[in-house]
């Protein structure tokens, strides 16, 4: 054993099930408890980390080693951490990067969230395949009482009848002005009259959904999950976007009252949980997959044109529109054919279960930013 790992505490992640993964503790040194999920992202921890859809949860990286480029201050896509512990094969103990500002270990302790490292996530993520997605305890330290632990792993309520997206969701209404290319410098779009209003409700939203947004002309007002459909439409916007976020998505009832009553008086675009809840609202029902789509190589096939895109996704439910007769599927997932993309075949809404905006991920998708322009022209 080298001398960075005997120097280090100990650390648990106690399955649901009984199972025991065990390693060493890096970032916070403390407990917390979620529903484990695998990812399967190369690169872009950061992004993930702060991704508000992984509420709740704990992330477990496929990739072997993470955390060789370090963080810093602009590749985060909230204002905090939301997962509630990382796992992963190897930490990188150097940071080779110019834009570093800190390494992750350090940035995991600052957001007091627990990490694990030196477990077989191999075995982790099969196990989460074969039985699926399930909560779990990280526990940093000596395992004292197994059976205690499993029995308090064994009462944690799972993420079906959750309403995550309440709790993630922003308190009040504000303005975004920024694009991508102000996200690294200076932006022109800023200097460009926005042709667009937008009103985006906030589930859980990442920023660089805003951003695109903002490269495409359009001037962002970001509200509150529970924000009424009078006060959107009183406000007259071009369009209405539905953004992501965690949790079950049949308990978002509030949202769903909301866009039944905008659906046919201003053009609607979903992503991810604003996905679920546009088709929840068109009629549809969702459910709970097996371990969710994570990561940044999901393949799905626009209908319309057969191209099938590399997809990044972050979601462990799913839409089922079989039995309605207004609604058409738009994408499907290639991997398990899950329903991936919807549009009202009469009315101005579409959505997908995936994330165009892709960050981390592939840019396949960025034409779907452009669709929802054209709907609003």
């Amino acid at each position: 054993m080298s001398l960075r790992f005997q120097f280090m505490k100990p650390a648990h992640l106690i399955l649901q099930d009984g199972t025991i993964f065990s390693g060493s503790s890096f970032g916070y040194a403390g407990s917390k408890h979620g529903e484990v999920v695998f990812n399967t992202s190369m690169s872009g921890y950061q992004e993930i980390l702060t991704d508000p859809s992984y509420q709740g949860q704990i992330v477990v990286m496929t990739y072997t080693e993470i955390g060789n480029y370090g963080v810093n201050a602009l590749d985060v896509e909230s204002s905090k951490i939301y997962l509630s512990g990382f796992v992963v094969k190897e930490l990188s103990p150097t940071v080779s990067n110019f834009r570093a500002r800190s390494d992750l270990a350090a940035y995991l302790k600052k957001n007091r969230i627990p990490g694990i490292e030196g477990i077989d996530t191999r075995a982790l993520v099969r196990h989460i395949r074969e039985k699926g997605a399930m909560q779990a305890l990280i526990v940093t330290g000596p395992l004292t009482n197994k059976t205690s632990l499993v029995k308090k792993a064994q009462k944690l309520p799972g993420m079906e009848g959750q309403d995550l997206a309440r709790i993630v969701s922003c308190q009040k209404p504000y303005q975004w002005k920024k694009g991508t290319e102000s996200f690294m410098r200076a932006s022109k779009n800023a200097r460009r009259q926005k042709k667009y209003k937008v009103i985006a409700y906030d589930f859980g939203i990442k920023q660089n959904i805003l951003r695109m947004f903002v490269d495409h002309d359009c001037q962002v007002k970001v509200v509150p999950g529970d924000y009424p459909a009078q006060k959107v439409l009183a406000e007259n916007p071009d369009g209405v976007f539905l953004s992501n976020g965690p949790g079950d998505p049949a308990m978002c009832t509030y949202a769903i009252n909301n866009v039944q009553k905008i659906l046919g008086k201003k053009p609607i675009f979903g992503i991810c949980l604003g996905h679920q809840i546009l088709g929840l609202a068109l009629g549809a029902k969702t459910y709970k997959l097996k371990f969710g789509h994570h990561g940044g190589n999901q393949p799905v096939m626009d209908l319309s044109t057969r191209k099938v895109e590399i997809t990044a996704q972050n979601h462990g439910f799913a839409v089922d529109c079989e039995h309605l007769s207004d609604v058409l599927v738009s994408h499907i997932n290639l991997n398990d054919q899950t329903v991936e993309g919807i549009k009202h075949k009469k009315l101005a809404a579409f959505s997908v279960q995936y994330h165009p905006e892709a960050a981390p991920g592939p840019h396949d998708s960025h034409y779907l930013f452009q669709r929802f322009i054209d709907l609003m022209r």
